[in-house]
């Protein structure tokens, strides 16, 4: 196996996030989805369009063996470029984009990779892609060491509603929820696996902010928005998550010299603790439905646009 290029397991799309004592649920990491071959000193990535990537991460190439049995494995799981605990995806586009093998190099220092495993294929001469999921989990476990550059992803059992809602809440893309008993299909799109992220996106503008508390002191709590409809303007209400540290202090210093005493559209209802900005910068927010008054339901900041 460990000269094959291997289609990666795929997961389809769930209505909404559910309760279920028969699935696990993890984080759907913001990455490149992944596939890590290793055996006897070589290790090899392959992304989900079944390339070569090994020559991208050099670190990992160096570090990652110490973590691993001898015997070979083969593991999926997620690249990622972190910061402040989440996938940072700009950054990590920026290694995706790199051929020269110097640049590579320079970057593995500046912008390292971190590859989030999340299960496993083959171990020291066994395929076990038929083996129920909690199994292969423990192998996982029990083969891999975590290092700063690899680490296993987390689960919950049971209680999917609430996961889902706190990674959400703390600016993740989603959630995943698998069946315990599922196998591994390779190259194969499954309801064993499904995957839960919030409906819809729009690019609103920033209208306002309010004053921060606690942690946010001195930067601001939430983002007030409003979107462009037709000739007008809609209200779409607050949003107070998915911020990095470098977001809310980025954000305030930007929106600090836009200040103006009154809200900037019609129709925006009393906000206690506003602070109004002229509408110049624009953001992605995701959500889960939009509320019959038209503000978002569950919004997540996604990124700041140009």
């Amino acid at each position: 196996m460990f000269d094959r290029k291997i289609p990666p397991m795929l997961a389809q799309r769930a209505d909404a996030p559910f309760d279920s004592d028969d699935h696990i649920y993890e984080i759907k990491w913001d990455g490149t989805r992944c596939l890590l071959f290793y055996r006897r000193g070589e290790l090899r990535l392959q992304n989900r369009r079944l390339l070569d990537i090994t020559q991208r991460y050099p670190e990992l190439v160096r570090e990652i063996p110490r973590s691993l049995p001898q015997g070979g494995v083969i593991l999926d799981g997620e690249l990622v470029v972190l910061r402040d605990g989440r996938p940072h995806f700009p950054s990590l586009q920026e290694r995706e984009h790199v051929i020269d093998s110097v640049k590579a190099e320079l970057l593995s220092r500046e912008l390292p990779a971190t590859y989030i495993a999340f299960d496993i294929l083959y171990v020291e001469g066994q395929e076990v892609t038929k083996n129920p999921l909690m199994e292969r989990k423990a192998l996982l476990e029990e083969m891999v060491t975590e290092s700063e550059f690899l680490i296993l992803s987390r689960y919950v059992e049971k209680e999917g509603r609430a996961f889902y809602r706190e990674v959400v809440q703390r600016g993740f893309e989603g959630a995943m929820a698998k069946r315990k008993d599922s196998p591994y299909l390779i190259g194969k799109r499954s309801r064993f696996w499904l995957k839960i992220k919030p409906r819809d996106r729009q690019i609103c503008y920033i209208i306002g902010y309010t004053e921060g508390q606690g942690e946010r002191k001195g930067t601001f709590g939430a983002l007030i928005l409003a979107s462009r409809e037709g000739e007008g303007w809609a209200f779409r209400g607050k949003v107070g998550s998915g911020f990095s540290l470098e977001d809310l202090e980025r954000l305030r210093e930007l929106l600090e010299p836009l200040r103006v005493d009154s809200p900037p559209i019609e129709g925006v209802p009393r906000i206690r603790g506003a602070r109004w900005v002229k509408p110049v910068y624009r953001c992605e927010v995701v959500f889960q439905e939009p509320s019959t008054k038209g503000k978002f339901r569950a919004p997540v900041f996604r990124r700041l646009l140009k």
